[in-house]
């Protein structure tokens, strides 16, 4: 097996940086596995009573990607296709994912991450994980761009469990990571 084969693997003995986006992007990576290939009717799919789909799980990620990554980052406001009239709470994403077809909600997260990975890249060389980024907390201190990449690993690896469990009740798919040479079938970019 060749790294080429599991690019989404982190290294067995790399940097900090290295690790740390290593296990970000193998997280992205099983997450777009776990969403991969869907229909409408599997994207909008629920466990229970509980109201989560992947379709809103692929949406809500794409938005705080851009969020994290201009935002907290830069201290840019969200730009296109976030910025609009309808914005309805914190739940607009999950709740609104329904309304969108899959050929969105699979460019909305493809092209976030690519964004995404394109400003961590810039900001890494301009100042490394030590740099303060323009977030503050209520008492004017500044988190380090170490703990928004931090800080999105978590979000990515709670987000994963559940697309995890929904996934398997949609048809059965299981597993840790994608198979050796996955690429998404479904969306424009590769995970």
């Amino acid at each position: 097996m060749t790294d080429t084969d599991t690019p989404w693997e982190p290294p067995t003995a790399g940097t900090e940086v290295e690790h740390l986006i290593g296990s970000l992007d193998r997280l992205r990576a099983t997450f777009r596995w776990k969403a991969d290939d869907l229909d409408a009717a599997g994207l909008r799919a629920r466990v229970g009573a509980s109201a989560l789909t992947i379709g809103g799980l692929l949406k809500h990620l794409a938005v705080v990607e851009d969020d994290i990554f201009s935002t907290r980052l830069r201290g840019e406001p969200l730009g296109p296709p976030w910025n609009i009239d309808d914005w309805d709470g914190p739940d607009w994403p999950f709740t609104s994912a329904a309304d969108d077809t899959p050929e969105q909600l699979y460019a909305l997260w493809d092209g976030a991450v690519e964004r995404s990975r394109e400003r961590l890249g810039a900001a890494l060389s301009d100042g490394g994980l030590d740099q303060p980024v323009h977030l503050s907390w209520p008492d004017g201190t500044h988190p380090n761009l170490r703990r928004l990449v931090c800080d999105l690993i978590e979000e990515y690896g709670r987000h994963t469990g559940h697309a995890d469990l929904l996934r398997e009740a949609v048809d059965g798919r299981v597993g840790e990571d994608p198979p050796p040479g996955w690429r998404p079938k479904s969306g424009t970019a590769s995970a």
